[in-house]
């Protein structure tokens, strides 16, 4: 999965240096690539192959992942004292 987001940061910082058509080929390379990862697992869900609720079944479960692994901000608070500390992380 790592190495789908930096891909995917890769391909975000060189788009602006891309032509229309390299952009295009991009677009169908990820495009492949989402196939290629959620396609199986969609079809073990039930969804027939190259039926619109499986594409829609590929783009959730992205979406999904793409929530799960994004980096979010995390503040961390303690409290005790001599050893005894009790921390929570939000």
């Amino acid at each position: 999965m790592l190495r789908y987001i930096l891909m995917v940061t890769i391909l975000a910082a060189l788009t602006g240096c891309m032509t229309q058509a390299e952009r295009a080929e991009a677009a169908k390379a990820e495009v492949d690539d989402m196939i290629k990862v959620y396609g199986p697992a969609c079809e073990k869900l039930g969804f027939s192959k190259d039926t619109d609720p499986w594409r829609e079944c590929i783009l959730h479960s992205r979406a999904h992942d793409d929530e799960r692994y994004r980096i979010r901000p995390t503040t961390t608070t303690c409290f005790g004292h001599r050893g005894f500390y009790n921390c929570t992380t939000y």
